[in-house]
């Protein structure tokens, strides 16, 4: 009798043990990763940008990895914060994998890096599936996308630690719905935090910042009741964290265990 193999189920078990791998490591020299998610054109890049100047204004060493198809834009923009900056093409990939995020931060990722912020690639379909380490999944939408997104997307929304609200300050122009969305993003994972901001303005992004640095200091993470609960409509696959692989990754010990308080 012929066995039928579930390649991509295959795939992304190899992928969440690597990232399980990595998620030790890098929390053994005290490196948390935040991974930001989002579709195209949410703004993700612009609000990156100040999160990751506020972030080392705290006196908090922090890096960032940003993905893309094609051009360095991203990485350009993102470097101005004058916090390391690495940008990846994926050479057509529409997502970024464990094992990819692993070979580019070995020999290159500075000692004593605290925060490193991983920009996916604009896409809330394919990175939804990809554990890659993180501690903290964000996913971020804009006002402009309509309030039922969530319902369209129920695993990028449904295993995100924290759901970020951009471009507020033109909510009203573009006659968004708040409470709306608010309800479907609780609808798909009950209890998540929405954090409202305008990279414009300003509003909301030292409260992110203050998000991060709390998971920094060994703060909690809202855990998505989605995770645990397998596959969702339409066969979109879903998985909490697997249990780490040993395997060792190759990278500079921390030069000083100690968070840097704000």
């Amino acid at each position: 009798m012929c066995r039928v193999v579930d390649v991509r189920q295959a795939v992304l078990a190899k992928n969440d043990a690597l990232a399980g791998a990595l998620r030790e490591e890098l929390a053994a020299r005290g490196t948390v990763v935040v991974t930001l998610l989002s579709s195209p054109g949410s703004g993700k890049t612009a609000l990156l940008e100040q999160v990751l100047a506020r972030t080392t204004a705290r006196g908090v060493p922090a890096a960032a990895l940003t993905a893309d198809l094609a051009t360095e834009n991203d990485a350009t923009r993102l470097a101005r914060s004058g916090a390391p900056v690495k940008q990846v093409l994926t050479g057509g990939l529409c997502h970024l994998e464990a094992a990819q995020l692993r070979a580019h931060l070995e020999g290159w990722l500075p000692a004593g890096t605290r925060v490193l912020y991983v920009e996916n690639v604009g896409n809330l379909v394919c990175p939804a599936s990809y554990d890659l380490g993180e501690t903290l999944r964000i996913t971020l939408m804009s006002v402009t996308e309509g309030e039922d997104k969530p319902l369209k997307y129920p695993a990028a929304f449904g295993l995100a630690h924290l759901v970020v609200l951009t471009k507020t300050d033109i909510a009203q122009a573009v006659d968004f719905d708040r409470a709306a969305f608010v309800r479907n993003v609780s609808r798909i994972n009950p209890g998540v935090d929405v954090v409202e901001t305008s990279a414009r303005t300003g509003e909301g992004v030292e409260a992110l910042v203050e998000r991060v640095l709390a998971v920094v200091r060994g703060g909690g993470v809202h855990r998505p009741a989605m995770a645990a609960a397998g596959p969702v409509g339409g066969g979109v696959h879903v998985h909490a964290h697997q249990p780490p692989d040993p395997t060792p990754v190759a990278f500079p010990a921390p030069e000083d265990p100690a968070v840097p308080r704000p």
